[in-house]
């Protein structure tokens, strides 16, 4: 750790990376799993298709929302002190690489893919076998799904979804003879990926693009194809709501139709389309420039999901089942007694998302409970944290539920939610108009033996989503601390009611303390290590885009602070900057499960690892929106068990981590972890073998021998 006297901050646009660049370069990390040959080729092939998912977002939200201040004229100028028009051009840039190195990589899987004995194959590679159980397919399950569409001045250019392909095709008939311009687009209920029946134990994949163009006579009689071109579009996604209280959900209902419209943002159009063709698709959609791009080898890579989704598992990761804490069958399955006798933290996805779940189905069955409050961001089709919630209310319980409508994406799905909790007499609130409810809290207040109200809450760092919980690492923590329990009723009175409480006796909440809680607690390292006291920050988080924070650690650095971020995707901070952050080390965490969970450690004058250090789990990232735009909170970890366990387990196993770890570099690029020796840690890997502290129950009484030293491995970070 270097030691520098406290020293000015250079001008904004030297301390700063662009927020956008950032996240594309988070976005190629994810890619560049699809090329890492120690991750099985199917799951390679589903990194490849998340990063075309993942670009294909942001280009409907973040790129669509610089090309409107661009169209604007606005002239506010980025973080790192581009103006929209500069940061338009520079991230399109970005973008357009990105692109092809996706392209790239399909290429290389495919033939990969093809020598493991799967075969995404042309139509001229289709054997006579294959054509004619083909035809009766497409007759029977293709044909009447599809809507050919003629261009001409009595029809015009159909209206395209959002991500929507299409053929285009130039076609000519001898009787009468004429020419034609005709679209057929594909539906997005079809599968993308015909699978063609079993020859030699392969498996082999048809695109449907391919399939319409081979029976094309049977989609337009007696005309003769002359040319065809393969394209798809992104629009424009983001929600433009301005919604009065009085009419909140109808207004909702509105823009989430006008959204439908959105103004296309790219057009991809499938490379050796002929001129003609892609100046037509070009003109009809608008778009020109950098907004066209030509795709040298396919369209709509997601979609690659649904061939990872059939493949053999060998060719996928070892299944992993999520054990069920231990502490919990200590009490026979009784969660609330389990909680009452010690604080739990559950880590997803390597311990079982059931037990949220059991939690609340225990409340809705229990007659002792009285209330149950539950926050809902994001949950899943036929959610049984729901069903839950149904069942309590249909039992007589008074359900509070928080149903935020403005979760992106999820909009249309939690509006229908609401509607069937308010049909079973859930007392449904929406929240803030301009505030999401981002936080994760669920309250349930029951009356003990003696008949006194006690309440149990669970404060989570990823959404009561079943099967995200599976594949995101976040972390659920369930306490009946008086303290903690008392601010989250405050925390939902607030959200039900408008009405601030005057203060949290422990919880940070967002939007009214979490910013400045955590600038003091930085500014308390600060004055640690300017006393001589060790003096360290360890923060894990999604994205550090505030530059409030920033550049409050950029200060912690100068006095001295050592400081270990674990930042998944966005990062504005310059890590390693002579006399401004060299004391500041960056990583990212890419590899099989998609790291969310938020975790603050400051070492409160005893360094970290200490047991005497502040630990905190949070819902929010470091960002301007979490800490002004959305209800969130951070939780205080003081349990000994459970403070071991998310700081000196989980933290350190991330801050240790080489197999999956990325370093940030002063210029925004980052590099891969060489190996310091061959048997290098991967966190996952780690806590899919380990057992949590908390979660042991009776066993953490066993004899050492019996267990033995599980944190022999995490010693020291770095």
């Amino acid at each position: 750790m270097k030691h520098a006297e406290s020293a000015s901050l250079p001008e904004a646009e030297a301390r700063y990376l662009n927020r956008e660049l950032s996240w594309l370069a988070f976005n190629t990390r994810v890619l560049e799993e699809s090329r890492n040959p120690g991750v099985p080729l199917l799951e390679r092939l589903h990194f490849l298709s998340i990063s075309a998912a993942n670009l294909d977002e942001f280009t409907m939200v973040r790129m669509a929302g610089l090309k409107d201040y661009v169209a604007q004229q606005v002239t506010t100028k980025s973080i790192d002190g581009m103006t929209p028009e500069q940061e338009l051009a520079r991230v399109q840039k970005a973008a357009h690489k990105l692109i092809r190195k996706q392209q790239e990589a399909w290429l290389e899987l495919r033939a990969a893919l093809r020598e493991a004995g799967i075969s995404v194959i042309d139509a001229n590679e289709v054997t006579a076998k294959e054509e004619a159980w083909l035809e009766e397919h497409f007759q029977r399950d293709i044909f009447p799904a599809l809507t050919p569409i003629a261009v001409d001045p009595a029809h015009p250019f159909p209206f395209l979804p959002n991500l929507g392909q299409a053929l285009v095709f130039h076609l000519a008939s001898a009787k009468p003879a004429r020419e034609q311009i005709a679209l057929v687009p594909l539906p997005s209920s079809l599968p993308r990926f015909i699978r063609l029946p079993d020859r030699e134990q392969k498996l082999r994949y048809l695109p449907l693009e391919a399939a319409v163009e081979m029976f094309l006579p049977v989609v337009f009689p007696n005309f003769e194809k002359r040319a065809v071109a393969s394209f798809s579009i992104v629009r424009d996604s983001e929600l433009a709501f301005e919604g009065a209280e009085e009419d909140f959900v109808r207004n909702f209902e509105r823009a989430l139709k006008q959204r439908r419209q959105g103004q296309v943002t790219r057009v991809n159009i499938l490379a050796g389309a002929p001129q003609k063709l892609a100046h037509f698709i070009a003109e009809q959609l608008k778009r020109d420039g950098p907004d066209v791009i030509e795709a040298e080898g396919m369209l709509g890579m997601a979609s690659l999901k649904e061939i990872v989704a059939q493949g053999p598992p060998e060719l996928k990761f070892k299944p992993f089942h999520a054990r069920h804490p231990e502490r919990i069958a200590d009490f026979n399955g009784d969660v609330f007694a389990a909680i009452a006798a010690k604080d739990i933290v559950v880590h997803h996805p390597f311990e079982s998302f059931d037990v949220v779940v059991h939690f609340l189905r225990q409340a809705a069955a229990d007659p002792n409970v009285v209330s149950i409050k539950q926050t809902l961001y994001r949950t899943s089709h036929d959610s049984p944290i729901a069903r839950a919630l149904i069942e309590a209310a249909e039992a007589g319980k008074s359900v509070t539920a928080l149903v935020e409508l403005k979760a992106r994406f999820d909009e249309e799905a939690n509006i229908r939610l609401a509607r069937e909790f308010e049909r079973v007499g859930v007392q449904v609130v929406y929240g803030f108009v301009k505030l999401k409810t981002h936080a994760k809290v669920s309250l349930v207040t029951r009356k003990d033996p003696d008949g006194k109200l006690v309440s149990y809450v669970h404060f989570g760092t990823g959404n009561y989503h079943p099967t995200t919980a599976q594949i995101y690492t976040d972390l659920s923590f369930f306490t009946c601390d008086p303290d903690l329990c008392r601010d989250a009723a405050y925390l939902f009175n607030f959200i039900t009611g408008y009405a601030p409480p005057t203060e949290f006796k422990k919880l940070g909440v967002a939007p009214l303390t979490m910013r400045a809680r955590i600038l003091k607690m930085i500014d308390e390292e600060i004055q640690h290590a300017k006393d001589g006291r060790p003096a360290a920050i360890w923060a894990k988080m999604n994205a550090l885009v505030d530059s409030t924070v920033i550049d409050a650690l950029y200060r912690a650095s100068q006095a001295g602070v050592s400081i270990e971020l674990v930042v998944r995707g966005v990062c504005c901070l310059k890590p390693g900057v002579a006399g401004l952050s060299e004391n500041i080390r960056v990583k990212s965490i890419i590899g099989r499960y998609l790291e969310h969970a938020r975790v603050f450690c400051f070492g409160a004058g005893y360094g970290l690892p200490a047991n005497e250090a502040k630990v905190f789990i949070a819902s929010a990232d470091w960002m301007p929106r979490n800490f002004d735009w959305r209800v969130e909170v951070m939780v205080p970890i003081e349990n000994p068990t459970v403070h071991e366990q998310i700081m000196k387990q989980i933290m350190m196993a991330n801050l240790k981590d080489e197999k999956q770890s990325w370093l940030l570099q002063p210029d925004g690029t980052y590099e891969r972890v060489v190996p310091k020796h061959p048997n290098r840690l991967s966190a996952h890997e780690y806590f899919m073998a380990n057992p949590s502290l908390s979660g042991r129950g009776k066993a953490l009484r066993q004899p050492k021998k019996d267990h033995g030293d599980k944190f022999a491995v995490l010693k020291k970070p770095g």
